[in-house]
């Protein structure tokens, strides 16, 4: 049976035997290696990959189903006929330097030592991640990319693309972000990050994990979906003093240990590492200069619940692009809503692709599979 997205999955080395990967910090990793997915075909001239940047806990499988048959985190935008459409564009997606799926990061082997870096892994920022993308892309044989697009931590990963290579991307997307991590966000994975802390120094890693993912879902959702969630399931009374067992409580837990099972404390503790050293103004600009300097018509995408990214905040990024627009998603889920909202999405990313292409016929982003290669 054929496989309609044309799924491929793998890994490559970033640089040759022997060479590091040199990050932002100063620090070096060698060897360093990126896992990635690929959907559709990349057409004979190579002008239609659009990159897919995940999120903080997110992975390459962003379409498709694995062999564990798990589907991939935005499997419902990415395929024939949707807003990532597979019959016309070659997407791609890689797991972030310093995450634990595939990717260099903190369980990777040290060569140093023998060991895995674990705690000692290097500082990463979004500037290296975006920075080993392009180093992907070329191996991949994709000299420029038509679109990059994400949520998050991904949106700020097609913020700094626009920055950092703007002339191998034409088309920038990012969702529920901003151009710096705020005070307010800080707050948040400051907590986090303390929680970890607190489970590596008991010699119980899984508990801060679990403790940091609680803390995490507060910010991820809103209070209006949590109320329609649990509003219907009152409180159990234990007719002690003890607390009742409220259902929110085994909600959180569930995630916690959800997230605990699938992912690594200190890949967790890198990356909230790199959100909070976000700041595409670094070594550039004031935010206002920074983003004036931004020549791709760019889609800043809103969510109208967002705790993190209030959708006033991206809305006032979009218009510091001269050529930034704005759109929302109206959602109860909050934050995560850019997981969760497919129908808008498609909509949304789907119209200003599609609105970008008739507006350039000159773009050929037509498939042949006959003339396709394999770069």
């Amino acid at each position: 049976m054929s496989d309609p997205l044309n799924r491929i999955v793998g890994r490559a080395w970033l640089t040759d035997a022997g060479a590091a990967f040199h990050l932002e910090s100063g620090a070096a990793i060698s060897p360093a290696l990126v896992a990635y997915e690929t959907y559709g075909r990349l057409n004979a001239n190579r002008s239609n990959a659009i990159l897919v940047c995940h999120a903080l806990t997110g992975s390459a499988h962003a379409a498709g189903v694995d062999r564990q048959g798990r589907h991939g985190w935005w499997d419902g935008l990415i395929g024939p006929g949707r807003g990532l459409d597979t019959d016309r564009y070659y997407i791609v997606c890689s797991n972030i330097i310093g995450s634990c799926y595939g990717s260099t990061g903190p369980g990777s082997t040290d060569h140093r030592t023998g060991a895995a870096y674990g705690p000692e892994f290097p500082v990463v920022t979004i500037r290296d991640m975006v920075r080993a993308q392009r180093l992907l892309l070329w191996k991949l044989g994709v000299e420029r990319l038509h679109a990059v697009v994400g949520g998050s931590m991904g949106g700020m990963q097609a913020l700094e693309w626009s920055l950092l290579f703007p002339g191998d991307v034409s088309l920038v997307i990012p969702i529920a972000t901003a151009g710096f991590h705020s005070p307010w966000r800080t707050a948040f994975s400051s907590v986090a990050t303390e929680a970890l802390a607190l489970g590596r120094a008991a010699g119980n890693e899984a508990a801060g994990l679990r403790l940091a993912r609680k803390i995490a879902m507060l910010s991820y959702r809103s209070s209006g979906e949590f109320d329609q969630r649990f509003a219907a399931d009152p409180p159990v009374e234990t007719g002690t003093t003890a607390l009742p067992a409220h259902p929110v409580r085994s909600y959180l837990e569930h995630q916690g240990n959800r997230l605990a099972g699938r992912f690594d404390a200190c890949s967790y503790t890198t990356l909230v590492r790199a959100m909070e050293l976000h700041d595409i103004r670094r070594g550039r600009s004031d935010l206002a200069g920074t983003l004036g300097g931004i020549i791709h018509p760019t889609l800043c995408i809103g969510i109208s619940t967002d705790l993190l990214y209030a959708p006033g905040e991206v809305r006032k990024l979009a218009g510091m692009i001269p050529g930034g627009r704005y759109r929302e998603i109206d959602s109860i889920h909050g934050h995560d809503a850019f997981l969760i909202e497919y129908d808008q999405l498609n909509r949304i990313i789907g119209g200003f692709l599609a609105g970008y292409e008739r507006a350039h016929p000159s773009i050929s982003l037509s498939i042949h599979p006959e003339e396709y290669q394999l770069p």
